[in-house]
């Protein structure tokens, strides 16, 4: 589809915006430019179903275990079938995780019809509710199995722990690469010392 011509249609007051992002442009969905021009959408049931699991760190392998059987378990008690599971190890603060990135590309392409999470957290640290309307404007359903609600205090200590730990990892990772450096140029002027 143009761009040109949908502007021109806004224009002329034909279609109308489903929402303006947070820095002003206009957003169309993909149903609502099908329903315009008097196509049907594409069912639900056409897309993919994926469940996504995620750990932050190796050590916790054993859960990712865990996240995918609870997944399957309810993925069979509501009937589903060809669900694609999607496993990954990273922090949920990392927005470049090869999966994730691969996930939220098949949503915008409108090729996902259900994203399955154990919790929202899983999916993403922080954020979740801009990736939950991300996934709506797509047509796609976000499917919480977890949904504990907190109180607005409970909130925020859970996510200042968060970013303690995030910081406190990349503080390890900072001091061993020092020592490794130290190391490494220790190593390498007694290689230069003929003594």
């Amino acid at each position: 589809m143009n761009i040109k011509t949908i502007q021109r249609w806004d224009r002329e007051g034909r279609l109308k915006p489903a929402g303006r992002t947070i820095t002003g442009r206009r957003y169309y969905t993909e149903d609502q430019i099908l329903a315009f021009r008097h196509q049907r959408p594409r069912p639900p049931h056409a897309r993919k179903i994926v469940a996504y699991c995620r750990v932050s760190s190796q050590s916790q392998r054993p859960d990712l275990k865990n996240q995918r059987l609870a997944l399957e378990q309810c993925c069979t008690a509501r009937g589903l079938a060809n669900v694609e599971f999607m496993e990954e190890v990273g922090s949920g603060m990392n927005f470049r995780r090869k999966r994730f990135l691969t996930l939220m590309d098949a949503v915008d392409a409108g090729e996902i019809g259900t994203v399955i999470l154990a919790h929202k957290d899983r999916l993403t640290r922080f954020g979740y509710e801009w990736f939950e309307r991300f996934c709506q404007q797509h047509g796609c359903e976000m499917l919480v199995l977890n949904q504990e609600h907190l109180s607005p205090e409970q909130e925020l200590v859970q996510d200042v722990l968060t970013i303690t730990h995030v910081f406190s990892a990349r503080w390890d990772g900072l001091r061993n690469y020092r020592k490794s450096l130290k190391e490494a140029i220790h190593a390498d002027l007694s290689a230069q010392d003929p003594a």
